[in-house]
C-alpha cells in the first residue's frame, strides 16, 4: 500500500510543473458539482468537473463581464473579453485535474434565448389527443423491413446498439442535401428508391422520416420531432428523431443527418428534453465522436450543440400518429400535430387550430401545450 500512496503522489507531483509551465492557476474542489455566476446571473452546483475532457469548455456570450466558478473549496473569477480564453485547472480530490476553459462567443445569444424559456407549464391540462405507434405488422413496414433487411442492419446487440445501427444506415445510405425538397411521395420505401436511382439526397425532414419509419418497422416506437428556434417566421430548423428505450425507460436523440446522438458525463445516451436542460443549466454534454455531416466535416459541440441546436431547442413539433407514409399528401388526409412551447413562447393561441389545403383537400391540426410531460409523454 505504502507504494501505491507514493507512486498517486509521484504523478501528482509531476502534473504540477506542467501546469505552472503552462501557467494555469489551479483550484481545488472535493465535490464534483461547481456553482458558476455568469454577469448577474448565479447557477448553482450547474457544472460538473469532467477531468477527462481537455478541455472541458464553458461558453458565455457576456462579453467584459465577470465569470466565476465557484468550489466547494475555491473559487477562481475573469473579466471575459472577446478574443481571448481562459484556462485554469481544477484539482479535484487532489487526485484528479480537470483542466477547464472560460470562452466567450459573440455566437451563441441562442443560448441566452433558450435560457430565458426553459420554463414551462407541467399544470398545462388542455386536451391534447393521444401519441400513437404504428405496429410492426402494419403491411407496409413488414415489406419496408423485408426488403432492406433491417433485422441484419440492427444487428443482434443490445437495444441502444440496434439504434444507433439503424441510424448509422441510413446516414451512410443517404447524403444530406438541405437545398432542395424532398419526392411528394414521403415514405422510406418510395424516398430511398428515388435517392438511389437519380444520386440525389434528403433533407433533415426527409432522413428523420425514413430513420422513422425503420424505427417502427423494427418495433421500436418512435416520432420525428422539428426542432424549431423563437421566431414564428424563420429560414431554418432541425427534424430529429426520438426513439424509446425499453432498457433506460426514456426517449432517446437520434439525429440522421449529422449521425450524432448525445451523452452526459457518464457516457449516458439523453433525450431530447435531457440534451435541452443541460445546455440551459450549463451541464456537460459529450457528442458521439463519429458523427459527421456527409462524412466532409466533423460534427462538433460547440458549433452543433451550444450554436445550431441551441437556436432549434426553442420549441417542438411533432405528427400525433407515428406511422408510413405520415406526410405523403393524399386527398381527404387529416394530420394533427402537437407543439410544446415554452411559457415565453409567442403565439401561444389558439390552443387548436384546423386549416384544410384546397389543392390537396389535405386537413391539418394543430395542437399547442406549455406541458411537457404531455408532450414527452412514454408510449403505451
Amino acid at each position: 500500500m505504502r507504494k501505491t500512496y507514493l507512486l498517486a503522489g509521484l504523478l501528482i507531483l509531476l502534473c504540477f510543473p506542467v501546469l505552472a509551465q503552462k501557467g494555469l492557476t489551479v483550484i481545488k474542489a472535493s465535490n464534483e458539482l461547481v456553482s458558476i455566476r455568469d454577469g448577474g446571473t448565479f447557477s448553482k452546483n450547474s457544472w460538473t468537473i469532467t477531468p477527462n475532457l481537455k478541455p472541458d469548455i464553458y461558453t458565455t456570450g457576456n462579453k467584459n463581464t465577470k465569470v466565476t466558478f465557484i468550489t466547494n473549496l475555491d473559487s477562481i473569477t475573469f473579466k471575459i473579453k472577446p478574443g481571448k480564453d481562459y484556462d485554469f485547472i481544477i484539482l479535484l480530490n487532489n487526485s484528479d485535474t480537470a483542466w477547464t476553459r472560460i470562452k466567450y462567443d459573440p455566437g451563441t445569444p441562442y443560448l441566452y434565448i433558450l435560457k430565458k424559456a426553459a420554463k414551462y407549464n407541467p399544470a398545462d391540462t388542455r386536451e391534447l389527443p393521444p401519441f400513437t405507434y404504428q405496429s410492426m405488422d402494419y403491411p407496409a413496414l413488414v415489406a419496408l423491413r423485408n426488403s432492406m433487411k433491417l433485422d441484419s442492419i440492427a444487428g443482434s446487440g443490445s437495444e441502444v446498439s440496434r439504434m444507433i445501427n439503424l441510424m448509422h444506415w441510413i446516414h451512410n445510405l443517404v447524403p444530406h442535401d438541405g437545398n432542395h425538397g424532398n419526392p411528394d411521395v414521403k415514405n422510406a420505401m418510395n424516398m430511398i428508391a428515388e435517392c438511389k436511382r437519380d444520386k440525389k439526397g434528403l433533407n433533415c425532414r426527409g432522413l428523420a422520416t425514413v430513420l422513422n419509419e425503420c424505427y417502427l418497422a423494427v418495433g421500436f416506437k418512435s416520432r420525428f420531432v422539428t426542432c424549431m428556434p423563437k421566431d414564428s417566421v424563420f429560414n431554418d430548423c432541425h427534424m430529429i428523431n426520438m426513439v424509446w428505450s425499453e432498457n433506460m425507460r426514456k426517449w432517446l436523440w437520434m439525429d440522421p443527418t449529422n449521425d450524432a446522438y448525445v451523452m452526459n458525463e457518464k457516457g449516458e445516451l439523453l433525450s431530447i428534453p435531457e440534451v435541452r436542460e443541460r445546455l440551459i443549466r450549463g451541464k456537460p454534454l459529450i457528442l458521439n465522436p463519429d458523427a459527421n455531416w456527409n462524412h466532409r466535416s466533423s460534427a462538433v459541440k460547440e458549433e452543433y450543440l451550444f450554436k445550431y441546436m441551441a437556436k432549434n431547442l426553442y420549441r417542438f413539433e411533432c405528427p400525433v400518429s407515428s406511422e408510413y407514409d405520415t406526410e405523403t399528401s393524399t386527398k381527404g388526409k387529416r394530420i394533427e400535430y402537437v407543439e410544446l412551447l415554452p411559457l415565453e413562447g409567442f403565439n401561444q393561441v389558439p390552443q387548436k387550430t384546423e386549416q384544410t389545403g384546397k389543392e390537396s383537400g389535405i386537413k391539418f391540426v394543430n395542437y399547442k401545450t406549455n406541458n411537457p410531460g404531455l408532450f414527452w409523454t412514454m408510449p403505451k
